[in-house]
């Protein structure tokens, strides 16, 4: 589906005609320069590949240059393919967050924050083994069995078990639009989106 490529600026609150306090978060979606047009006729299906925010100059090479030269445009950061836009676009033209109206819904994916080694009460949310006297010492927090000893004398792939948490693309789907504010290229949107602070995220129609 069409969207843009923004940068998640944080949380914050609104409140709606019933004086309901309603979670938003607030994304700097665009403006986003078309860097690429795909064709039916050449690549074989219809696409935009669409770049956000300036990269310096020293963190590019003569290949990206080139690419972006083409779209008369400096080069970018993020870049992104996106299908289903309405209406013709040629390099260079500019989509800014007017792509969006108040009251639609949208998909944010990002990379969610990275959390490090955890264990398995906070990464799988296990109740934890046992109670916390009548001479319980130290496993309050402990996974208990991962399996059999004598059969079948192996640990089967899939257990839950403590590891690296966070930092995988997560799409959180169906939020809705509460504030388009067209001067300050900022979308509104209820509820949270996945990534720290200044990350990039991806809304999709």
């Amino acid at each position: 589906m069409s969207g843009l490529i923004g940068r998640k600026i944080g949380m914050t609150s609104l409140f709606d005609e019933n004086g309901k306090n309603i979670p938003c978060t607030v994304i700097e979606a665009g403006p986003c320069v078309v860097t690429q047009v795909r064709t039916e006729e050449v690549d074989g299906y219809s696409a935009l590949q669409l770049g956000f925010d300036d990269k310096k100059a020293k963190s590019s090479n003569k290949a990206l240059d080139g690419h972006f030269k083409k779209a008369g445009t400096t080069a970018k950061k993020k870049v992104v393919e996106f299908q289903g836009f309405e209406g013709e676009y040629k390099l260079g033209d500019a989509i800014s967050v007017d792509h969006f109206e108040e009251g639609e819904f949208v998909d944010v994916s990002g990379v969610s924050k990275g959390k490090g080694f955890q264990g398995v009460v906070k990464r799988h949310g296990f109740a934890g083994v046992g109670q916390a006297t009548h001479g319980q010492h130290n496993r309050l927090r402990a996974p208990g069995s991962i399996g059999a000893a004598s059969y079948p004398a192996r640990v089967f792939k899939g257990m839950r078990m403590g590891g690296r948490m966070g930092g995988d693309k997560v799409k959180v789907q169906n939020l809705k639009v509460l504030k388009v504010v067209a001067e300050k290229n900022l979308l509104v949107v209820k509820g949270a989106v996945p990534g720290h602070k200044n990350a990039f995220v991806t809304i999709q129609k």
